[in-house]
């Protein structure tokens, strides 16, 4: 089964992603992996990723797509994949229907795990971390006993500056704005399955896994 997992920052992408590696044995790719293990084994086209990286450059949508052209090439993407990060842009969804066409291969599904901003930013702005030990805490979904203070080694509890509402609102904003397109652009091919973030996480899992079951058989 060949996927693609789409959702904003907190929705649960990556407990979802390792429930589908496990249940299905299909590699979980994200972006990042990716252009790291290109880096990592020098191909050209790894090192002409870290050229544009190295500068503070975006990767040219060219040299990315030649990356995720090898990492689908490799004998673990046989029985499919899982994409994460990866289309951002429409030009990269459209470069990758072309990529599959020559690779004779096809989307099943696009998976968007959806999550209210309002929630999305309740999760984001609630960690909380020990300067001492680093241990993690939520003030909603897992808090210390007591306020401020770190339960195993009672160091004081912070809140890192990217977590701050300012910020995880702005990130929240672009990340929307970038990925409506993409949805757009799924839905009218007919790829699209959108799943209710907001569930506990296995009922999340139980509805991926109703539109998954049909397609492993």
């Amino acid at each position: 089964m060949n996927l693609i997992l789409m959702g904003l920052p907190g929705a649960g992408k990556g407990t979802q992603a390792e429930q589908i590696v496990e249940q299905y044995h299909i590699p979980h790719i994200s972006t990042g992996d990716m252009f790291r293990t290109a880096i990592k084994e020098g191909t050209e086209l790894g090192l002409k990723a870290k050229s544009f990286m190295d500068q503070g450059q975006l990767v040219p949508d060219e040299v990315t797509i030649g990356i995720v052209r090898e990492r689908l090439g490799k004998d673990d993407c046989k029985k499919g994949f899982l994409l994460d990060g990866f289309p951002r842009t429409v030009a990269q969804a459209e470069a990758l229907e072309d990529l599959l066409n020559q690779l004779e291969r096809t989307l099943d599904y696009v998976l968007h795990i959806h999550v209210d901003q309002g929630l999305l930013m309740d999760r984001l702005t609630g960690r909380r971390i020990c300067k001492n030990c680093g241990s993690t805490y939520h003030l909603e979904f897992n808090p210390p006993a007591v306020e401020g203070v770190c339960d195993k080694c009672g160091g004081e509890l912070y809140q890192r500056d990217d977590d701050n509402a300012e910020t995880v609102g702005n990130r929240l904003d672009v990340n929307t704005k970038q990925m409506k397109p993409l949805l757009d652009f799924y839905q009218g091919k007919g790829y699209l399955r959108t799943i209710n973030g907001q569930q506990d996480i296995h009922d999340v899992f139980a509805d991926i896994n109703g539109y998954l079951e049909g397609i492993s058989k």
